[in-house]
């Protein structure tokens, strides 16, 4: 293959006693003459590959076909109607509806009406705590920078905004809906409805990612920041100070622990935390004595189980767990903390989200989904002790029968590390997917993927593996993939390729890697520092340049996860691994595709564009490196159809360069 040309020009950093080059910097500039030449170059060179690619029509039908279930969200009660996300198989993007006390079914936000170029998201929001306001957030072509307005729910109106700079903001009400506490470019502020936003009171200055909550009658503010591998928290009694200058008391600060505060309808102040629990428990405190040293342990640690979630529904405690990845939902005593017993489940799957009435009352929704169900909203009642279907996904499809299976390995270290793996019956090598993420104590568990059962239906076998620098062991299993120990998440997928060939599921030849952000840098160690384990590989909006990650997107908020370059030792952890500085000349790689977005805000795609270039130069094989950009969509919530051409793309030439047949679709 003839790769357009690239020019490795003679740029070499000198940092902390290390030369670093970076031959293709010229290509961190999107909009000089030469990166758009050559992008457009890379384009034209993927959109020839991929027309040849064997039965591409037929994976983007049966992705499509699949992702006709659409989805729906628990609902969110207010004001005696419910709030919900639903999207079915003809629409572009989830639409947010009400339902009243009268049970009549409203639209009250479609992004495919207010943009029917479908480039606009739907990207947050949050009722007032009477249901009579909707705050929402909108942003275009995957920005992700958000526009805040508020809605007037009986009339439809635009009643406040636009405010800018509001990305994913967390929005906490006052009672009376006139104001709402909210972040803009990472400070906490207070908006009061019908005044500018640059008169808003400044809560919090210090630029950092804040989470918000309120208690259900308005009277506890709680605010949070992210410090390090923790967060720090607050709370204030709006009875007694003013919003425009609550009284903020100290919860925790400096704790290296993660800890998510809610004061209950008893009063009491509810703290599910790592702070001396790694997987987690659940304490309780006075509002007006938060600090850990009157904590009062209310749930323990499990010895296997992760804490993820409660909620409080006719007197007792429900709180969520996920034990080897999969859920459980177990029911407390409310006072005592004793467990009386678990809510039953659909299956082995995944269940969260758990949402109450505010007023009280002896029911919780969540969502329950699994590798072969949709995900639809289940309720249980306290008073019976039942689990019923509340709202199923709005699209029927048929989904193929597999098996699953849960494989123990050792990492490199001889760390046990799990791996679960899907595939219809059968025996023999087949082409495989190896899946992973490994970073911000995100956990992998099963769920629903028109991305994963096409392949398992063409006779693939796709494996997701559960490596440190996720969350599916706590915050121990965590902080094993992050930091001065990030080659350890590189060790793990490494050890998990190796199993899948040992235990005869694959060979090299028919072993592909993915991964996409966190999961990109993932699958770009993976094929710089192990090519030879893999024939394939889908890297996916990635970090790949670690020595200037921090320069971009929302590389600086990312520093607790990585190092920083600034610091020498952090250097030398970065410099260890950065896939980009490991491409090494004449190395056969595996067939890479690397797929961008021009409107991600979080990553910037100029690491996808130097790794091309790195990669197209060094390697000495056959296989193929390309370049798949994609204009007007950003890092996350895209439409539905974009969606499905980009899966479908990855599933063509995953199978294409590992051996798949894509299934004839009827």
């Amino acid at each position: 293959m003839i790769y357009p040309p690239a020019e490795r020009r003679p740029v070499v950093d000198h940092l902390h006693g290390h030369a670093v080059p970076d031959p293709y910097r010229w290509l961190e500039d999107p909009d000089s003459p030469e990166t758009r030449s050559w992008v457009a170059a890379q384009e034209e060179l993927w959109r020839g590959h991929a027309a040849t690619l064997p039965g591409r029509d037929r994976w983007r039908s049966r992705v499509a076909a699949l992702t006709g279930a659409g989805s729906v969200g628990t609902p969110m009660w207010r004001g005696g109607g419910r709030f919900f996300l639903r999207r079915t198989a003809s629409q572009e993007h989830a639409v947010l509806y009400r339902t009243g006390p009268d049970g009549v079914e409203e639209t009250l936000i479609d992004p495919m009406e207010l943009d029917p170029s479908g480039l606009t998201t739907l990207d947050h929001w949050q009722p007032d705590l009477d249901g009579r306001l909707v705050a929402y957030q909108l942003s275009r072509s995957g920005d992700e920078r958000s526009e805040l307005r508020v809605m007037d729910v009986a009339t439809r109106r635009t009643v406040d905004g636009p405010i800018d700079r509001c990305r994913y903001a967390p929005v906490a009400w006052l009672p009376d809906g006139k104001a709402f506490f909210y972040v803009r470019s990472r400070q906490v502020r207070l908006h009061r409805l019908g005044t500018p936003a640059e008169d808003d009171a400044l809560i919090m200055g210090e630029e950092r990612s804040y989470g918000l909550g309120i208690s259900y009658n308005g009277r506890w503010l709680t605010v949070s920041a992210m410090a390090g591998d923790g967060n720090d928290l607050w709370i204030a009694d709006l009875s007694s100070s003013s919003p425009e200058r609550p009284d903020l008391r100290v919860i925790q600060r400096g704790a290296g622990a993660v800890t998510a505060p809610a004061v209950g309808r008893d009063g009491r102040l509810y703290l599910l935390t790592t702070l001396g629990a790694p997987r987690g428990r659940l304490c309780v405190a006075d509002p007006a004595r938060p600090g850990p040293e009157h904590w009062i342990g209310l749930v323990g640690e499990d010895p296997e189980a992760v804490i993820g979630e409660f909620a409080i529904a006719g007197g007792e405690l429900l709180v969520g767990w996920t034990r080897h990845a999969v859920s459980e939902i177990s029911v407390h005593d409310l006072a005592t903390g004793r467990r009386r017993g678990s809510v039953p489940l659909p299956g082995l799957g995944s269940a969260g989200g758990m949402t109450t009435r505010p007023e009280g009352g002896h029911e919780v929704w969540f969502t329950y989904t699994d590798s072969v169900t949709p995900a639809g909203v289940h309720r249980y009642d306290t008073r019976t002790g039942r689990t019923s279907p509340w709202s199923a996904a709005p699209g029927a499809v048929e989904v193929p029968e597999l098996e699953a299976r849960q494989l123990v390995f050792a990492s490199a270290d001889g760390t046990p590390v799990r791996m679960v793996v899907l595939a219809r019956p059968g025996s023999g090598p087949r082409p495989t997917i190896l899946y992973g993420y490994g970073g911000f104590g995100l956990s992998l568990t099963p769920s629903y993927s028109s991305y994963i059962l096409p392949w398992v239906e063409a006779g693939g076998v796709f494996a997701l593996a559960q490596l440190r620098g996720g969350g599916e062991k706590g915050a121990a299993w965590h902080r094993d993939g992050m930091l001065e120990r990030k080659q350890n998440v590189f060790d793990d997928f490494a050890a998990a390729a190796e199993k899948l060939v040992a235990d005869g599921w694959t060979t090299p030849e028919r072993l592909g890697a993915c991964g996409e952000s966190n999961g990109g840098l993932l699958v770009g160690a993976a094929l710089t520092q192990r090519p030879d384990l893999f024939a394939a590989a889908v890297c996916s909006a990635p970090l790949l340049d670690m020595v200037r990650y921090e320069r971009s997107g929302l590389g600086p908020s990312w520093r607790s996860e990585y190092g920083s370059a600034d610091d020498p030792e952090q250097l030398g952890w970065l410099l260890g691994y950065s896939p980009y500085h490991r491409v090494t000349g004449g190395v056969g790689y595996p067939a890479t595709l690397l797929t961008t977005f021009g409107g991600d805000s979080r990553v910037d795609p100029m690491h996808a564009r130097k790794m091309c270039a790195a990669l197209q130069a060094a390697t000495s094989g056959p296989r193929p490196i390309l370049l798949r950009h994609e204009g007007d969509v950003g890092h996350g919530s895209r439409s539905a159809g974009r969606a499905v051409d980009l899966a479908a793309d990855m599933l063509a030439f995953l199978a294409a360069h590992t051996g798949l047949e894509a299934l004839e679709i009827d």
